[in-house]
C-alpha cells in the first residue's frame, strides 16, 4: 500500500527480456536505494514491484507481461525519469490517499494550461476510470496523489501546484503523453458492495412478492 506521496525521482537505467516479462534496472539516489530489503514494494510511476537485488545507487524488479502492457512501463526508455515510493508502514502520515500500486489503466494527457504559478493539467481516461471520479476526489496519476479539480465526459483535470512540479515530472509531459491512471480505492469498494446488495434484492425480489405470501398465508383476511 502506499499514500501517492513520491520520495523521490529515479531513471530507468536498463530493460531485459526474462521470459514472458522483464527486469528492469533503476537508477535512484543512494539514500532510498541503501533502506531497501529483498521482496519489499516499490512503486514505480504507480506500478507496485518487488525488488530483487540493488547495489549503490540502483536495483532490480520484475515486471511481467501484463504490467507492462497495461502500464505505460512498456514504453519507457532508458533514461526516461520515474517516480519512486516506498510501501507505507504502519503508523506513517497518510498524506495522499490509499494508493494500491495496482494501474487501472492509462490516460492522456489534453491540454496544459499556466494557472497563474500553477498549471492545469487536461488528462483524457476510459470509463473504467471515469465511473469513479468526481470532483475533489483523488486520484494517482504516475503513481502520484492528486485531487481531481474538475471532470468532464472524456475525462479530468488536476492542478499542479508549484510545490508538486518541484517534486514530480507530470507538468513536463506535453499532449498527448500517457500516463498510468489508478482510481480512487474506497471507491472501487463502494462499487462492489452496491453491486452485491443489488444483486441479493435482486434475488429476493425475484422470489418473494405478494402473491407468494397470501399463497402461503401470510397474508390473511382477517
Amino acid at each position: 500500500m502506499f499514500t501517492g506521496l513520491v520520495e523521490t525521482a529515479g531513471r530507468l537505467r536498463r530493460v531485459e527480456r526474462r521470459g514472458p516479462g522483464v527486469q528492469l534496472t533503476i537508477e535512484a539516489p543512494r539514500a532510498l536505494v541503501a533502506e531497501l530489503t529483498a521482496g519489499e514494494s516499490v512503486a514505480v510511476d504507480g506500478a507496485c514491484l518487488t525488488v530483487l537485488r540493488w547495489a549503490d545507487d540502483w536495483f532490480a524488479v520484475d515486471a511481467s507481461s501484463e504490467t507492462m502492457q497495461r502500464t505505460t512501463l512498456g514504453r519507457r526508455r532508458p533514461g526516461d525519469p520515474l517516480h519512486l515510493e516506498r510501501a507505507l508502514k504502519v503508523g506513517d502520515r497518510l498524506g495522499g490517499h490509499l494508493v494500491a500500486g495496482h494501474v487501472d489503466a492509462t490516460g492522456g494527457v489534453r491540454t496544459v494550461e499556466p494557472l497563474g504559478e500553477a498549471l492545469k493539467v487536461a488528462f483524457d481516461a476510459p470509463p473504467a476510470i471515469r465511473k469513479y471520479l468526481v470532483p475533489k476526489g483523488s486520484i494517482a496519476i504516475d503513481g502520484v496523489s492528486l485531487t481531481v479539480n474538475g471532470v468532464d465526459d472524456a475525462g479530468f483535470d488536476v492542478v499542479l501546484v508549484p510545490h508538486t512540479q518541484g517534486i514530480v515530472h507530470l507538468h513536463r509531459k506535453g499532449p498527448g503523453s500517457r500516463v498510468n491512471l489508478e482510481a480512487d480505492l474506497i471507491g472501487k469498494y463502494v462499487e462492489r458492495l452496491m453491486a452485491w446488495r443489488a444483486g441479493e434484492e435482486s434475488r429476493l425480489g425475484d422470489g418473494v412478492d405478494l402473491a407468494l405470501l397470501a399463497k402461503s398465508g401470510f397474508l390473511g383476511g382477517g
